[in-house]
């Protein structure tokens, strides 16, 4: 029993490799499903994530949080998806989100950058400049992206426990080594870490919560107890607590430690 997370760019049949990994396993496939899930759960429309997860920056999301709150609510909802384990996920953003838990095999699928223009020229019925234009565009979002959140580019191999290069090897060989590295005990799901991923998922679940109030607060869980660190020096301590707890209460049921050692 495992959790195998696919990054991949477009046209890099990373999408092939993971639906027919999971049908070979019989594992759940989970790609835009979260997308709709937590669109559902937190009453947001899904283009706002679907940006949230793709498109680089602004400035003015530098200064006002709002790509950080979109994230919250998709990490919620994948962590909380993945909990069930035998999961196959393909989205973006998976091998951020799930860092941290061993039973966890992140994997990059890479293609050549010509076989994608040529993919993309095909799809898309346009000329080799505009598809190789958009490729690129689409990549350095996604790596933007990811160093603005994370400061951490979406191309480092150390992300990955696996890097396989869609050429000389196959959707079929790619299938078989992610088969073949599934069965080493380090990836097998153990009560320590699952234990790890339901943490996570608490702690995700009440940053979510808060995301919008308190869109820098820091929250983690150990052992199902759950800590919120925040800086709000400008505010009333004992007001903020309250709606902390009251926001916390709301999304998993308990009360909530809070920190304000970290207050200017």
């Amino acid at each position: 029993m495992s959790i195998v997370t696919i990054s991949r760019g477009s046209y890099s049949r990373g999408k092939e490799v993971a639906e027919k990994l999971a049908e070979a396993l019989g594992y759940k496939c989970l790609s835009r499903d979260i997308l709709l899930k937590a669109s559902q759960q937190f009453d947001t429309p899904e283009v706002k994530l679907i940006r949230a997860i793709h498109d680089a920056p602004s400035i003015l999301d530098r200064f006002t949080f709002g790509k950080e709150r979109y994230v919250a609510y998709i990490r919620s909802a994948l962590l909380q998806q993945v909990q069930k384990d035998n999961v196959v996920y393909h989205g973006l953003a998976g091998h951020y989100f799930l860092q941290g838990i061993p039973h966890v095999l992140k994997v990059r699928i890479i293609a050549d950058f010509e076989d994608r223009v040529k993919e993309e020229m095909r799809r898309e019925n346009i000329g080799e400049k505009e598809a190789a234009d958009v490729l690129r565009k689409d990549d350095n979002e996604r790596r933007k992206w990811g160093l603005h959140l994370y400061g951490i580019d979406t191309w480092d191999c150390n992300l990955y426990d696996l890097v396989l290069h869609i050429q000389t090897l196959r959707v079929a060989d790619a299938v078989d080594i992610i088969r073949c590295a599934l069965e080493r005990p380090c990836f097998q799901t153990t009560p320590e870490s699952q234990k790890i991923l339901d943490d996570l998922a608490l702690a995700a679940q009440v940053k979510a919560a808060l995301s919008e109030d308190f869109p820098t607060a820091q929250v983690t869980a150990k052992d199902g107890e759950v800590l919120v660190g925040l800086k709000v020096g400008q505010y009333d301590n004992s007001e903020v607590a309250e709606r902390v707890h009251f926001l916390a209460r709301k999304a998993v049921g308990f009360d909530v430690k809070v920190d304000f050692t970290l207050a200017a």
